[in-house]
């Protein structure tokens, strides 16, 4: 009977441990990864690029590291660099669909369209640094990767600059207006960012002359003192016009006359001299670079800092 009786137990316990095992072990295992879904694709998967008078195609992404390399110090806080990506891709894109290069969609000259770097300038600009400044630009592109800005179901001119004097400038101000391109203030300042604010001095006869070049028409035969006439300023701040030698000039044609680096100056004549004080750097239109990084300081993440520069666009991906 004794022996009947232990012969059960064991089947039951032949039976019922390898449950028991089984619970015990899952439990001791990690939870199993959340399901993940493709990251959004970009209307354009390639950019065709017009570098000099040679065409280049590349990836869009690989593109974009290029970009961030040239337009964003890879210092900069990581959302920051994340929303560069995010306004560089949606520039691209517009670009793309405007078809004003031709056989390319878009050019790497900083001037007309976006600063590119490729891998050699890369290794030149960033030496012993050069892998782990790529890793960080890399990262910001894959981890925004797809997303760009829409109005209207069509990607935006979703223009950047470096640095504004505290409000970015309407883009009817200087170009076509546009819903999402309006003046926002920007927290960035003197201390946050190198060169924020700068001077020019011209020589009277210099002063006249590149005036002159100008606007024919315009008065110097007085003495010097009399020659700056009324500036007005724009609701951020910037010169919309100013009258010199009795003519009129627009802030933008004093900005690239005398090249100064931004239209948020003031300008007074002193010591025998012109002088131009200059705030910012830039056209002023869409995102502060200075200011997104400051925003990312702040605690901003990059959604943040691209709703905050481009109001009313909507973010795709």
């Amino acid at each position: 009977m004794r022996r009947t009786r232990f012969a059960y137990l064991v089947l039951l316990a032949a039976f019922f441990l390898p449950f028991l095992y089984t619970r015990a072990t899952k439990a001791d295992l990690p939870p199993e990864p959340p399901e993940t879904t493709a990251a959004p694709s970009s209307p354009v998967e390639t950019v065709r690029l017009l570098v000099g008078e040679e065409v280049r195609e590349l990836p869009l992404e690989d593109y974009l590291v290029g970009v961030l390399a040239g337009e964003m110090p890879a210092s900069f806080e990581l959302e920051a660099l994340k929303a560069q990506a995010v306004a560089a891709r949606t520039y691209t894109l517009s670009c793309a669909k405007g078809h004003k290069h031709g056989e390319a969609d878009i050019c790497s000259n900083p001037s007309h369209c976006q600063a590119w770097l490729d891998e050699s300038a890369m290794r030149k600009n960033w030496g012993e640094n050069y892998a782990k400044n790529r890793a960080v630009l890399s990262y910001a592109v894959a981890e925004t990767a797809g997303c760009w800005l829409s109005y209207g179901g069509e990607p935006i001119f979703a223009a950047f600059h470096s640095s504004s004097a505290g409000a970015t400038e309407d883009c009817g101000a200087i170009w076509n207006p546009r819903p999402y391109l309006v003046s926002v203030l920007s927290p960035e300042s003197a201390e946050t960012v190198p060169n924020y604010v700068t001077q020019l001095r011209f020589a009277v006869l210099d002063f006249r002359d590149m005036l002159l070049s100008l606007r024919p028409e315009a008065d110097f035969s007085n003495s010097p003192e009399t020659w700056l006439g009324n500036i007005e300023h724009d609701n951020s701040g910037r010169v919309s016009s100013a009258v010199l030698g009795g003519a009129s000039f627009s802030g933008v044609e004093l900005r690239k006359l005398f090249s100064l680096r931004s239209t948020a100056f003031t300008l007074v004549y002193e010591d025998g001299q012109f002088c131009f004080t200059v705030t910012g750097s830039g056209h002023g239109v869409g995102m502060s670079q200075y200011g997104a990084n400051v925003m990312a300081q702040q605690g901003a993440d990059w959604r943040e800092i691209v709703g905050h520069y481009y109001p009313g666009a909507v973010l795709v991906g």
